[in-house]
């Protein structure tokens, strides 16, 4: 009998988490349709198949899924209909908000106040999910709003002892992704960071990891635009031509673009996109800007521009410009169905603390210690393509 593997969702009736749940829905109902899944096409042993996945999770909304999916607008009533319509009996549960980590995403759908109590809670949701589902594994996703950045000298994110001191006094620097990081990882289930927030990647939690051989990685979802980017820069870095500046700007309409409209988690955005240049081209682009901008009517449908100036044999001075017109969440979704399928890979295999080869999905990788994290597509897609050959133990 195959083996069933459960993802639990933070921010399960974001547009992200419905858009990946009903496209799995869709293959379970016979779909024949693996388009956008990177790995829908290796056959790796261990891997959990697509239809053997669970999906439940927390959300500040209770709407039903099928709500929370209509009103993104990413996918509508001709996929409830072919097969997705279990979102319509599927809610979230209780989750941790704080509007003082994130100013514009609020709910009525929140747990009991307390560090340590929410932790008792996220703990028991994924047993009982476990449980009530069958499921042999469970996995934790985080696809929840961006948070801001974190006071980074506070006292509790210095070692694990101090952080286990701030869940006793509810450290406000404590952070809910972090509550869930704690969680999942004191409950031995591998926990992925989709978002920009710091989760795992703090030092303590890092360390827990570790010690606790549980997998984790991160952080922030490399979808449209950085995908882009870290495909083309190793291309002009081979060629040759030096970029003089990079230029990108977004618009987007989702959750997502509403919780950046705070200057406080867009801060944390920006630090992940704007990362990447640098380390793939060998120097420092000075005129490298990226910007965010969160437009209302275009909802998913986000577009990136980027320009860029170049400079080439015997000094010419050359542009290239890109428009990329897609469906935010259409590009995500995929994304964190193969990195549940990952962690859990990881897990069967013994392998805990971060998971270094998994830095392809993310703009800015989650690494071991002081290692400096590859960028370059390319280089990133040689290193995942090693790790899934490997067969472990």
């Amino acid at each position: 009998m195959a083996e069933r593997l459960g993802v639990a969702i933070v921010g399960v009736g974001g547009a992200v988490a419905t858009t990946a749940i009903a496209g799995i829905e869709l293959i379970k109902a016979g779909s024949n349709s693996f388009a956008g899944l990177p790995l829908a096409d290796r056959d790796v042993a261990g891997m959990v198949a697509y239809r053997d996945m669970e999906f439940g999770g927390w959300d500040l909304a209770d709407d039903t899924l099928a709500d929370c999916a209509l009103r993104h607008g990413v996918i509508g009533e001709k996929e409830l209909a072919n097969g997705a319509a279990s979102l319509n009996q599927m809610r979230p549960w209780k989750a941790v908000g704080s509007t003082g980590h994130c100013a514009n995403i609020d709910g009525s759908n929140k747990m009991e106040s307390g560090h340590r109590a929410a932790v008792r809670q996220i703990q028991a949701d994924l047993q009982r999910f476990k449980e009530e589902k069958g499921l042999d594994r469970v996995v934790v996703v985080n696809l929840a709003s961006t948070e801001r950045m974190p006071v980074a000298d506070a006292e509790c994110l210095q070692s694990q002892e101090a952080f286990e001191r701030g869940l006793d006094a509810d450290d406000s620097a404590i952070s809910p992704a972090m509550l869930y990081a704690y969680a999942s990882i004191d409950a031995g289930a591998p926990y992925a960071n989709f978002t920009p927030s710091v989760a795992a990647d703090v030092a303590p939690l890092a360390d827990f990891a570790a010690d606790r051989n549980v997998p984790v990685a991160g952080k922030d979802g490399k979808t449209g635009q950085t995908f882009i980017k870290t495909v083309i820069a190793p291309a002009l870095r081979d060629r040759a031509l030096h970029v003089d500046g990079w230029f990108s700007t977004n618009i987007l309409g989702n959750s997502d673009g509403l919780a950046l409209d705070d200057p406080k988690s867009l801060e944390s955005k920006l630090g992940t996109k704007g990362s990447v240049l640098n380390s793939i081209l060998g120097y420092p682009v000075e005129d490298h800007i990226v910007m965010i901008h969160y437009y209302r009517p275009r909802g998913d449908d986000k577009e990136a521009w980027d320009n860029i100036d170049l400079t080439g044999f015997m000094g010419q001075k050359m542009q290239l410009k890109l428009n990329f017109l897609c469906k935010d969440s259409i590009l995500a979704a995929p994304l964190a169905i193969e990195i549940a399928r990952c962690l859990d890979l990881a897990q069967q295999r013994g392998e805990g603390g971060v998971q270094e080869q998994m830095g392809l999905f993310f703009k800015l990788p989650q690494m071991k210690g002081s290692n400096d994290p590859v960028h370059a597509f390319p280089e990133q897609q040689l290193i995942l393509d090693r790790w899934l050959g490997d067969q472990g133990a």
